[in-house]
């Protein structure tokens, strides 16, 4: 299962990648917001609990940027949120990265590009290997907090 979320900023943007997901069969929680003003970081929050709770494997986060949303979810244990904004970073960003999150704005990239990008995040693996040891340093970052 994977989770979506948006601040009022984004919210065609979501529409747009959900209409995809139900196309390709693949089962979201969608966290809102709809339309209503929110603040993105009370969104993010929500969003990475599902995650870091299992009840969620990964997550996309949309706002206006990304940039605000990444920097939001980042701050909680267990996220490697990543705002990406073409195809090679969305690849590598799981990859090599093991990301959870997805995040991109409505107003940098078009729905078009914006699918693809969650197309690619969602179907590549984390290679792990010597990764794996990054992804733990990140993990040991986030303990000394």
């Amino acid at each position: 299962m994977i989770v979506i979320g948006c601040d009022h900023a984004a919210v065609s943007l979501k529409k747009a990648i959900m209409a995809h997901l139900d196309e390709q069969g693949i089962a979201y929680m969608d966290m809102g917001t709809d339309g209503e003003p929110c603040d993105y970081p009370d969104m993010a929050e929500a969003l990475c609990a599902k995650i870091t709770s299992g009840e969620a494997e990964r997550g996309i986060l949309l706002c206006g940027t990304g940039i605000g949303m990444s920097m939001a979810a980042n701050k909680i244990p267990g996220i490697r949120a990543a705002v990406c904004s073409d195809c090679f970073s969305a690849r590598y960003t799981r990859l090599h990265n093991d990301a959870n999150v997805l995040c991109m704005g409505e107003r940098v990239i078009g729905q078009g590009l914006a699918v693809e990008l969650v197309d690619i995040f969602l179907h590549t693996d984390f290679e792990g290997g010597r990764h794996q040891r990054r992804v733990d340093k990140i993990t040991a970052l986030e303990n000394k907090a």
